[in-house]
């Protein structure tokens, strides 16, 4: 096992790149998508950063160099989602829906699949979008599960040399593309008569009269996340867009949602930095009517001092984590779930804390610090709940034959 905690020159190059992209192309963007009070209004200021995300690489940074890509390694992509998340971690959330949407075509597609799937992404222009249409309005945590459990309710019935999907879908970024005539790519999970499987969608199957988007969801945080309701009523798609094979579903599906549960542990690293900032800064520079600044009073330093620690802990974790699934180490999963919930309940505790540093001033909407409470408290509920999903998947690797506590460390 190799041990290093210094960037290399090039991911310096990869990290000084990030961050001017996020200081240039989402910096200006923040407020305005706080302030849009129409969440759909919010959500399409952010399709310009999309664009230059295409133009720099970003998108194409997603994909395996096999498929046409250039993704790098693990920690590559940790630097990347840091610095961008530190600035904006609903654009990071918007754009890891193309991670989601295609990593099951990466692993149980076949090569013409992989060949047509994959061609808007690996354009050097727009602003194409994927989406993995998993949640359901009633809920999804229990979709793998067998009769007489109701699972998945979204239904793939074969006919002829197709399949016609019907269904409501809910909560994926971008599910009825920037204009509601779709995304370039979705992957539908639905029932077919084999069980639980998935169905890659192209953008040219939508039409007006098969896709109906039902609403767009007001959040509290994460506004640049373009985040709807859909109804897909009949959509028909060649029998060979079938990914993997039926009933295979729910493994193509945790697969794809592994990766995304290291870079939820990022995200949450990205936004406690940036709120550790704002703290910090405020302490440093506020004596509240004292005689020193507040940084001066222990408990205050106690805060900060704490807060700092807990940060470098879930970054330490989550960069592990992602670059042991990008590599494919045996260690991948359980890293990742353990950065998704450690890291995502760390950043809710810490950033109120960091909350009481500043006091009331927090509590004014034109204070940034309260925002980035309201973006972390998602990252416990999204990408798999910690107490629906994340935690059970837990439960089932302590609970398998064999486990050893020490082998995610490397030390067994």
């Amino acid at each position: 096992m190799a041990i290093g905690f210094t960037l290399t020159p090039e991911q310096i190059q990869r990290r000084d790149q990030a961050r001017a992209f996020a200081q240039a192309h989402l910096a200006p963007l923040v407020e305005r998508v706080r302030e849009t009070a129409d969440p759909f209004e919010a959500a399409l200021l952010v399709k310009p950063a999309h664009e230059a995300a295409v133009k720099a690489g970003l998108i194409k940074g997603m994909i395996p160099e096999f498929c046409g890509g250039t993704m790098g390694s693990g920690i590559d992509a940790a630097i990347v989602t840091e610095e961008l998340a530190a600035v904006m971690p609903d654009f990071v959330a918007s754009l890891g829906g193309v991670l989601l949407a295609l990593t099951p075509v990466y692993f149980g597609g076949t090569p013409e699949q992989m060949q047509r799937f994959l061609v808007p992404f690996l354009a050097d222009d727009g602003a194409p979008q994927a989406v993995m249409a998993l949640s359901e309005p009633a809920g999804t945590a229990n979709f793998a599960a067998p009769a007489p459990a109701e699972g998945i309710r979204t239904t793939a019935v074969p006919d002829g040399d197709e399949w016609v999907i019907s269904g409501d879908k809910q909560w994926s970024a971008n599910l009825g593309g920037w204009d509601g005539t779709g995304p370039e790519f979705m992957t539908v999970v639905a029932r077919t008569p084999g069980g639980v499987s998935l169905i890659g969608v192209e953008k040219a199957h939508f039409t007006a009269d098969n896709l109906e988007v039902l609403e767009t969801i007001d959040m509290p945080g994460l506004r640049g996340h373009l985040t709807q309701t859909i109804r897909l009523k009949g959509v028909r798609v060649p029998k060979a867009n079938l990914i993997g094979e039926e009933g295979q579903g729910p493994d193509l599906a945790y697969l794809a949602f592994t990766a995304s549960s290291a870079a939820v542990g990022v995200m949450a690293t990205g936004t406690m930095r940036a709120a550790f900032d704002i703290a910090f800064r405020f302490a440093k520079e506020q004596t509240r009517g004292g005689g020193v600044p507040i940084i001066a009073h222990r408990p205050v330093a106690d805060l900060l001092s704490e807060a700092k620690g807990r940060i470098e802990a879930t970054r330490l974790l989550s960069w592990r984590a992602l670059d042991a699934v990008a590599s494919g180490d045996g260690a991948g999963l359980e890293l990742a779930l353990h950065a998704k919930v450690f890291g995502s309940e760390t950043a809710v505790d810490v950033i109120h804390k960091l909350i009481q540093v500043v006091g009331v001033q927090s509590y004014n909407k034109a204070f940034p610090l309260i925002h980035h409470l309201l973006n972390a408290i998602a990252y416990p509920i999204f990408e798999g709940g910690n107490i629906s999903v994340r935690r059970r998947q837990l439960q089932g690797i302590l609970s398998a034959e064999g486990w050893d506590p020490l082998s995610a460390s490397g030390l067994a």
